[in-house]
């Protein structure tokens, strides 16, 4: 089981086909994981030039999302092997 505190950041990509391809690779080598996804677009109550009042015209979506993905950090050193072949 992956919890905060034994959990090591594996890596963190805008891209939907790279989180997808390092999830593959995980899961067919039994590697439990978890996917923190971040909307980089919605609006935030903390912020005062928050994106809801401004909107997101021009802006590039390709980084609308952000993916980080963790693993047990006792499985750290394997994945970062398996994911960089």
């Amino acid at each position: 089981m992956i919890t905060i505190f034994n959990r090591k950041e594996l890596c963190i990509t805008f891209d939907m086909k790279e989180q997808s391809r390092v999830r593959d690779i995980l899961a067919a080598n039994k590697i439990d994981y978890t996917i923190k996804t971040i909307n980089r677009m919605s609006p935030s109550p903390m912020a005062a030039g928050s994106r809801a009042r401004t909107g997101t015209f021009g802006q590039d979506t390709s980084t609308m999302y952000e993916y980080k993905i963790y693993v047990h950090k006792n499985d750290y050193e394997e994945a970062v092997h398996l994911i960089r072949k």
